[in-house]
């Protein structure tokens, strides 16, 4: 079977499963079968409701992992959807389903070059796998971020990751990510006391209290960015307060926001400002942080070099190198001392209504893969 089929047929056998985060569906089950039958060694590493997956081929050596999720979020209105998200359809030369941009067609592009590159190395240098997960699209609790905890608790490393995010803008292989940026979560409680609009004295509207702080925190910038990130970012996403009645002060407000940073301010940073000018407000108050990824670069490296080098071979332009877009499970990979880089089709149609990815792109992305593993392993592997 060519490698166009043999991707395609793949692609097209994952989106036929509704595999809504966290549920795999048997995604996973399928891509086991697959790579042990190809040599490969499968570990499963289920935490709650969420299926993870590493498959991996060699024992010495550093490790080359490819990164992946098999889950894929709601299809939303099907009566929308000119056919059956779930029954992949090829129309024109694209293939459409929800989740084949966003990310069943790179997983099966990852596979098949991993099948590829063990049949023709099959005594390779170091350890070359994909890890799966069914929690990218989720709150990612349970997912690669626990998978990670696993490894680095046993001592196991990943040295280089190619995550398969949809990255590519007008043509495959136009844009790759080489970071991203970090996200930090804040949900504030400022308190008041309740009363009777008519009585404002008798009450303190904790409203009319946070109004100035919060349009301080917007209005300020945070840092001016550097070369390889952009000013951080503020982002206020949900404001409630009230009872519902119309003559009732609150008790309370609660805010929730968001900064997007890079390595220009750390996260501990951002806390401290943000807590340092509510008190200054002199409001009470509390507040809740969660840090969903700490930013991270890959600025060079064999990996990086390897990919530019297969992406202007194959598809005769340099791709431009950035960090935008939002987060990725690569924030979890990266901590453990790895070069990250994150490569795969166009991204104008996920998560959206008739999502697909063109058939002839996912041959050549598995293609660009398998190259890029060739030339990573030749590069950078050296045993440990």
């Amino acid at each position: 079977m060519s490698d166009r089929n043999a991707v395609l047929v793949l692609t097209r056998a994952l989106c036929a499963r509704a595999s809504v985060t966290p549920d795999d569906s048997g995604c996973q089950d399928l891509i086991a079968a697959r790579l042990a039958a190809a040599g490969f060694s499968i570990e499963r590493l289920r935490f709650g409701e969420v299926d993870n997956l590493w498959a991996w081929h060699g024992s010495v050596g550093q490790t080359f992992a490819f990164l992946g999720h098999t889950d894929v979020v709601p299809a939303g209105d099907r009566e929308a959807w000119s056919s059956d998200p779930f029954v992949p359809e090829v129309r024109d030369g694209q293939l459409y389903a929800r989740g084949a941009a966003d990310m069943k067609g790179s997983v099966a592009a990852m596979v098949v070059a991993l099948e590829e590159f063990v049949a023709a190395h099959p005594e390779h240098p170091g350890i070359v796998g994909v890890l799966l997960t069914s929690d990218e699209e989720g709150v990612a609790e349970d997912g690669v971020r626990r998978v990670a905890e696993t490894f680095v608790g046993r001592g196991q490393r990943i040295d280089f990751c190619l995550v398969g995010e949809p990255s590519s803008d007008q043509r495959l292989g136009d844009r790759i990510r080489v970071g991203r940026r970090g996200s930090l979560h804040g949900h504030l409680k400022v308190r008041g006391v309740q009363g009777h609009v008519a009585y404002p004295e008798k009450a303190l509207n904790p409203i009319h209290h946070a109004m100035a702080a919060l349009a301080e925190l917007a209005a300020r910038r945070w840092d001016s960015g550097n070369t390889f990130f952009p000013a951080t970012s503020f982002q206020i996403s949900n404001i409630h307060g009230g009872t519902g009645a119309t003559n009732v002060i609150p008790a309370e407000l609660n805010v929730d926001f968001n900064f997007r940073f890079g390595t220009a301010s750390g996260a501990e940073d951002l806390m401290r400002e943000t807590e340092n000018l509510l008190a200054r407000h002199n409001l009470d108050y509390r507040i809740r942080w969660v840090l969903s990824g700490a930013p991270f670069l890959t600025d060079q490296g064999p990996l990086l070099e390897a990919t530019q080098k297969v992406l202007l071979e194959e598809l005769g332009a340099q791709a431009i190198a950035d960090t935008g877009g939002g987060t990725s499970d690569g924030r979890f990979i990266a901590p453990m001392g790895a070069e990250v880089v994150e490569l795969g089709p166009m991204n104008a149609s996920i998560h959206k209504v008739d999502e697909h990815v063109a058939v002839d792109d996912l041959a050549r992305l598995s293609r660009c893969y398998r190259r890029i593993l060739d030339e990573t392993m030749r590069r950078g592997v050296i045993p440990r």
